[in-house]
């Protein structure tokens, strides 16, 4: 028996299926081309200024370091409330660990901060997993109640004290006047970077066409690489042509947009070519399923929130190091910004259903309202509005999105 394959029913999504081309991902390009676009014409064109760009893409790091992860967590049907206070609570206890422990300003100190900061947030990710697979608990009320207990966790680690300054080499890590590559470093990335997606493209292309399944013609595949090698090269030039206050020479690509972008494909890999992600993947699509195949669902579960709290606090990293200083309020309503990047990305609420690049580009959308919002000088209470707004919009369409689905 022949199977019947689905074809699109309207003009536009025949066009995209014959590009092949995501219509979520290219909805969400056009989305901040618009905002970006609109922004800019409301701050007299402050907002597309390779200053503003580059102070863009440092305050993308932190939600771009995170939402990968959620991503696996809301596919697996589940919820965490809790980074953003377990971004505050780690980010806290290294800079404790910064300035009275490792009191001298050297490389081995800031990377052995920075990895105990790792293994608590590894651990309180873990732990928390471990309530929701053993115990059975809905995982909305345990990272709620993460929520509140790293808060005030944070609170209780130094009275409520601020913990300032840290050493210039932690710095590095938020991007300050020493967290950047500089120019000529920043284009060997690029080269490294762009080689990869020759690589990549011709590897998935070659693949495609040995096992028969759907490809674009060779003529459009090199336009799509070239398309995509244009913006890195669009991506180095910008990064370069914003120059350091101190020299004058191009600051090149800021360290936590590195880990950002290093994450991300490590986060792609891990979901396309593992078998990890495809055990996310099943379970989230049918937990009964995936369970009756042989997937040890309880240590899946418990390895997921233990990879979200790990990235909340890699994230608690860069945002400490970025303000010099441990505060109690940081990382507050953080988890609204990534739960608002992953699902606007295509990330389904339902589970199942998950994209990290379209996680990556929310990330970039909602960082750009951000952005955009603070240049107008708008106040904190309206940008929390539009923010809600934004993250009931996405959740709307995203309903919607189902439904369609289904039928």
């Amino acid at each position: 028996m022949q199977s019947v394959k689905t074809v699109p029913t309207t003009p536009p999504k025949r066009l995209l299926a014959q590009l092949g081309i995501d219509g979520r991902l290219l909805f969400m390009v056009l989305a901040i081309a618009g905002i970006w676009i609109a922004f800019n014409l409301l701050t007299g064109g402050v907002f597309i200024t390779s200053r503003n760009l580059w102070n863009l893409s440092v305050q993308t790091a932190s939600v771009g370091v995170m939402v990968s992860g959620m991503v696996l967590v809301i596919v697996m049907r589940n919820i965490d409330l809790s980074i953003g206070s377990i971004l505050g609570f780690t980010g806290m206890a290294m800079a404790v660990l910064n300035i009275r422990v490792f009191t001298e300003d050297t490389w081995w100190g800031a990377l052995l901060t920075l990895a105990l900061g790792l293994l608590l947030g590894l651990g309180i990710g873990m732990l928390q997993g471990t309530w929701v697979a053993l115990l059975g608990v809905p995982s909305f009320i345990v990272t709620l109640g993460g929520l509140l207990i790293f808060r005030g966790g944070a609170w209780l680690l130094t009275s409520g004290q601020t913990v300032a300054p840290l050493t210039e080499t932690f710095q590095i890590l938020g991007g300050g006047l020493n967290g950047s590559i500089g120019g000529p470093a920043s284009w060997g990335v690029g080269v490294l970077i762009a080689a990869a997606i020759v690589w990549t493209d011709l590897r998935n292309y070659q693949q495609r066409a040995r096992r028969g399944l759907p490809n674009r013609s060779a003529t459009l595949q090199f336009a799509f690489t070239g398309v995509t090698l244009a913006l890195v090269l669009a991506f180095v030039l910008v990064m370069n042509s914003y120059p350091d206050p101190r020299s004058g020479l191009p600051r090149g690509m800021p360290v936590p947009v590195l880990i950002m972008l290093a994450v991300t494909a490590i986060m792609m890999w891990v979901v396309r070519a593992t078998r990890f992600g495809r055990y996310v993947f099943a379970y989230g699509g049918n937990p009964e399923a995936a369970r009756l195949a042989g997937i040890n669902t309880t240590r899946l579960t418990i390895l997921v929130f233990g990879i979200m709290g790990m990235l909340a606090a890699l994230a608690g990293a860069i945002q400490t190091a970025r303000l010099n200083a441990g505060t109690n309020s940081t990382g507050t309503l953080a988890e609204l910004s990534v739960i608002a990047a992953a699902v606007i990305g295509g990330t389904s609420l339902a589970g199942g259903t998950g994209s990290i690049p379209g996680a990556f580009l929310g990330a970039i959308l909602m960082a750009s309202l951000i952005n955009g919002m603070l240049l107008l000088d708008l106040p904190s209470a309206w940008q929390n509005v539009v923010q809600g707004l934004v993250l009931m919009l996405a959740v709307t369409l995203d309903g919607i999105f189902q439904r369609r689905r289904a039928k």
